[in-house]
């Protein structure tokens, strides 16, 4: 006598499911890690310097002419960033916005330091666009936000 057919069954999906589930939060886990060490990079190694005044970042900011003023402000922008790269709504904000600070980082480098560091500023936006790619879908939850705030206003 014949047995009857069991249902045909594919481990290989299921396993390739599963291997999927752990690739979308491994990724997930390395972006995330990504943006905590942006986050520290840009906080204390970026900002800090020249928040404190350090000797190294008023001589820059000296050469490149925009004194203590400029080297305040682009350092307050810098902690901002790396703030925003911890909080989930300002996440692909924050990307986008350091990446246009790192545009002008290039182009100081070039002109005025005459490229000595140019690749730098070029390095770390390849991260940041990639964060602010991955992390589009904060975007219209913090229009929706906005929009609500000045709705209440």
């Amino acid at each position: 006598m014949s047995e009857p057919l069991a249902p045909v069954t594919s481990a290989s999906s299921d396993s390739s499911a599963a291997s999927g589930i752990n690739r979308g939060r491994l990724a997930r886990t390395a972006l995330r890690t990504v943006q905590v060490l942006l986050a520290l990079f840009y906080g204390i190694a970026s900002a800090l310097p020249k928040l404190i005044a350090h000797p190294s970042a008023v001589e820059s900011f000296d050469r490149i002419g925009w004194g203590s003023a400029g080297m305040y402000a682009i350092g307050a922008l810098e902690l901002a960033g790396a703030v925003a790269l911890l909080v989930p709504v300002l996440q692909s904000v924050a990307a986008m916005a350091l990446s246009a600070l790192m545009v002008g980082a290039f182009i100081v480098q070039l002109t005025v330091f005459d490229g000595q560091y140019a690749v730098t500023p070029l390095i770390l936006i390849v991260p940041l666009v990639l964060i602010a790619w991955a992390r589009r879908g904060h975007n219209a939850d913090l229009l929706r936000l906005l929009r609500r705030a000045r709705r209440q206003a």
